[in-house]
């Protein structure tokens, strides 16, 4: 138990350039798989199918896809930055400003451009990557009682997880590629990949090995003192 712990703590995204010329062993990539198919889903609807792209030409055509940042997530995204590691110590939520362009570390940044930064990561982030998985589900269903599919998409966060803790344990890169379930992004992707239009695209995650020294960052949770509550809120957790 306690080397899973360790998984866990460790993981993290996998944001450098992968070494576009080593490929993930096909025994690694179905064990990835198989953590995926044996997620939990909420009464049991397996709600997902996955997308595997390998192929160079494909990689570079969803390269080509032009995305978008929202002037809402900047806005967001700026309050929620730290601006120095002592600063995300104390606050114990967020991320590190360096994470982002610069661009995007000013409260009144545009989306003109970040959607050019956006549009440029996307390329090269996929001319540097082996292996790229696309999660998709069926928007026209749901699990019983669960209004907005709330509890759908807590099932597609399991499979997330599964698949990232498996790929951490194989010494696997991963990170996620929200972008493309932005509506324009999710047109161009199902277009490209044939996906019918009732199906509607999760999330996305490039694999990989790091092509250099993997980059460290500080990671930070708030204390179990103030997430956990015993028996009332507000009261805490003794032990």
């Amino acid at each position: 138990m306690s080397g899973l712990l360790e998984i866990i703590q460790r993981r993290q995204s996998a944001r450098g350039p992968f070494d576009p010329h080593r490929s993930i062993a096909e025994a690694d990539l179905e064990q990835i798989l198989e953590a995926a198919r044996w997620a939990p889903t909420a009464h049991n609807m397996q709600n997902f199918e996955i997308i595997v792209i390998d192929n160079r030409e494909q990689l570079e055509a969803i390269g080509k896809i032009r995305s978008q940042v929202s002037e809402v997530f900047l806005r967001e995204n700026f309050q929620q930055m730290s601006f120095t590691e002592e600063e995300l110590r104390r606050k114990k939520v967020g991320v590190l400003a360096r994470m982002f362009p610069p661009s995007w570390r000013k409260p009144d940044a545009k989306p003109d451009i970040a959607d050019a930064m956006a549009h440029s990561f996307l390329g090269s982030a996929l001319q540097q990557t082996p292996l790229l998985l696309i999660v998709i589900y069926d928007s026209t269903k749901r699990a019983p009682a669960s209004e907005g599919d709330v509890l759908g998409m807590m099932s597609l966060g399991c499979v997330m997880e599964n698949m990232w803790l498996m790929a951490e344990s194989l010494g696997i890169g991963f990170h996620i590629l929200s972008v493309f379930s932005a509506e324009s992004v999710e047109e161009e992707l199902q277009g490209i990949l044939g996906i019918p239009r009732h199906l509607k695209i999760g999330f996305a995650c490039r694999l990989g090995y790091p092509a250099a020294e993997p980059q460290t960052y500080i990671r930070v949770r708030r204390d179990l003192k103030d997430v956990v509550h015993q028996n009332h809120f507000g009261e805490p957790l003794v032990g």
